[in-house]
This record gives C-alpha cells, sequence and structure tokens, in this order.
C-alpha cells in the first residue's frame, strides 16, 4: 500500500535553492507533494531544478530574486501568490560567505553585505509573508542558520560578519515564532554543521574534509539531504506544536 505523501496541497517558497542545500530542500518538498517556488539569484540554475521536479510529476516555479531588496522580495512573493493563491511554507535559505579575515582586516561593506545576506534577507522574506500566513492562521517558516551561530570554530576559521548572522537568525526565530504563535504559525532554525555541498567540496580538498569529518563525533560530514530531512519534519504536520526551536544538524558536533 502506497504512503500517502506528507504536503500534497501545500504551497512553498525555497530561497537561494538552486543548488547545495536549498536544491534539496525543494526536492524533498517536492516529493511529499508540495508545489515549490524556487528563488534564487541564478535564474538558469532554478529553471534546470524546476524542469526536474516536473519531469518527476511536481510542480514547481522559478523565480529570480534578490532577497536583499525589499521590492524584489515582495514582488516574489506576489508572483507565488498569483500562481498558486496561498503560502504555507517559507524557507529561508539563501546566504553564504566569500573568505575568513580578522576583524581588523574587514570592511565596513563586507560587514554589511554578509549581514544583510545572511540576516536581513531572512526578516525580509518573513515579513513578506507574515500577513497572509496570520491571515489564514496557518504557516510554516524555516531559516538556516549555521553551527557557527550556535558555538564558535575550534579552528578560528570563521567569518565573522556570517557567524553574528547566523547567531542572529536563531535569536530573531526565537522571537518571532513567540509573536507569531496564537496564529498558528510556526518558526525554525537549523544549524547545519559543515557539508558535502558543491560549494564546500569546490573549495576543501579531501583532505581538509577528512580532518573535519573526524572533529565530528559520528565521524562522518552531513549530507545536503540530511538538513532537508529536518525542514520537511519541520514543514509537516508532524511538527505543529513544535516551534521556536533551532536543530542542530551537525553529526554531533555540538550538542546543545
Amino acid at each position: 500500500m502506497a504512503t500517502e505523501k506528507k504536503l500534497i496541497g501545500s504551497r512553498a517558497i525555497v530561497t537561494g535553492a538552486a543548488q547545495g542545500f536549498g536544491e534539496s530542500i525543494v526536492r524533498a518538498l517536492a516529493h511529499e507533494g508540495a508545489s515549490v517556488a524556487i528563488a534564487d539569484l541564478n535564474l538558469q540554475g532554478a529553471k534546470q531544478v524546476a524542469s526536474e521536479v516536473e519531469a518527476s510529476g511536481g510542480s514547481a516555479l522559478a523565480i529570480k530574486v534578490d532577497v536583499t531588496q525589499p521590492q524584489e522580495v515582495a514582488k516574489m512573493v506576489e508572483e507565488v501568490l498569483n500562481r498558486w493563491n496561498t503560502i504555507d511554507i517559507l524557507v529561508n535559505n539563501a546566504g553564504g560567505w566569500y573568505k575568513s579575515s580578522s576583524i581588523v582586516e574587514f570592511t565596513d561593506d563586507q560587514w554589511d553585505q554578509i549581514i544583510t545576506l545572511n540576516l536581513k534577507s531572512v526578516f525580509l522574506c518573513s515579513r513578506a509573508v507574515a500577513k497572509h500566513m496570520m491571515e489564514r492562521r496557518k504557516g510554516r517558516i524555516i531559516n538556516i542558520a549555521s553551527r557557527g551561530g550556535v558555538h564558535p570554530s575550534s579552528t578560528g576559521i570563521a567569518n565573522i560578519a556570517y557567524v553574528t548572522a547566523k547567531g542572529g537568525v536563531i535569536t530573531f526565530t526565537k522571537h518571532l515564532a513567540t509573536e507569531l504563535a496564537p496564529y498558528g504559525v510556526t518558526v525554525n532554525s537549523i544549524a547545519p554543521g559543515t557539508a558535502l555541498t558543491p560549494r564546500v567540496k569546490k573549495v576543501r580538498d579531501a583532505e581538509s574534509l577528512r580532518r573535519i569529518a573526524e572533529r565530528n563525533p559520528m565521524g562522518h560530514l552531513i549530507e545536503p539531504q540530511d538538513v532537508a530531512e529536518a525542514a520537511l519534519f519541520l514543514a509537516s504536520e508532524g511538527s505543529r506544536y513544535i516551534t521556536g526551536i533551532n536543530l542542530n544538524v551537525n553529526a554531533g558536533l555540538v550538542m546543545i
């Protein structure tokens, strides 16, 4: 007997969804029956993911958006509502950083760019869907944070603006969860450790990845699919009374 899909009839937006965690989350949500808007600056990549989702029998919409720009975020939400009438799930995944440097070398522009991309974007996208979810008294907001936002790197190799922004995402999640709880909207975050994403594979060699894996109590690096499964749980009915949490997905490196 076939198992009923968990998200039949749900409509979702995933930002930064053309690759990495975002792409895996899109595929997981679509596999369970959700229609998914794949939002990314890389429109060609978003279209490729959308075409593959639809080829597998799912429903997808590729949208080019700069999530640091309020007007573009508003337009994205409007486009999704015009297409599907509702938004049930928002996954704020867009983010990233460029290189590590000490605080004395960090420029004002670098700080502003990274904080805006990783923290302000979460505020902008959440604000854009909040009214709709509050009116419907239903919704899931899932924010992708980082292990670095929970605990500093033991090696000291990190981007100070990035970890600050991701720590802010976790605190933002808790506040918004409290604000939206009376409306039946849950807000949670996920803090991945180092994962075997395309970007990580590009910038780290095999020996570096081996050393990182050895620091994890479970002796493994996580895969993008591990984060996708966590997001799928937080998007599903099984988590209806879970809100304001930060879910660590890091093979045991941080246990709080």
